[in-house]
């Protein structure tokens, strides 16, 4: 498989991780890009051990941890609590996938990753691949995720 072939697979679905991670269109853009020109970089040295795709995955979260990291220290988020905006109270489903996002940006970075490679429907087992978890963790992690953002859903009144 050429390099050409393989972005247009994974793309889409690495930005939306790294969306997920940032909440930010353009950050989310330059981490996809650098995640790319990465696995351009180490394309030959790919040993097939994994799925592709799992190794694609794990470098575009291992570059949105390192980049949430940078932001931390720039600015000394704290990222436990829900930012102060006025949400509309409207049910049309762009403001929920908005909510859900700075929901979801809210949680630690582990369960970021889980919850976001989840969301783009990559087995429970890859998952557990490239976060270096166990497949029964990764399945009980994955559902505590789940309830915690229903949690807050329930709390903001948006389901």
């Amino acid at each position: 498989m050429d390099f050409t072939q393989i972005y247009n697979q994974y793309k889409d679905k690495v930005y939306r991780i790294c969306l997920g991670y940032t909440n930010n269109n353009e950050e989310a853009k330059d981490i996809l890009q650098d995640t790319f020109i990465t696995v351009w970089q180490h394309l030959d040295s790919f040993r097939n051990e994994a799925n592709i795709g799992t190794w694609i995955y794990r470098i575009a979260t291992n570059k949105c941890l390192r980049s949430l990291e940078n932001i931390k220290r720039r600015s000394k988020l704290n990222n436990s609590v829900l930012p102060d905006e006025d949400f509309q109270r409207e049910d049309n489903q762009n403001n929920k996938i908005q909510i859900l996002r700075k929901i979801i940006s809210t949680l630690p970075e582990l369960d970021r990753i889980i919850i976001g490679l989840t969301m783009e429907d990559i087995k429970q087992e890859d998952i557990a691949q490239i976060v270096g978890l166990t497949h029964s963790n990764v399945r009980v992690k994955t559902h505590r995720i789940k309830q915690k953002i229903l949690n807050k859903f329930n709390e903001y009144g948006r389901i």
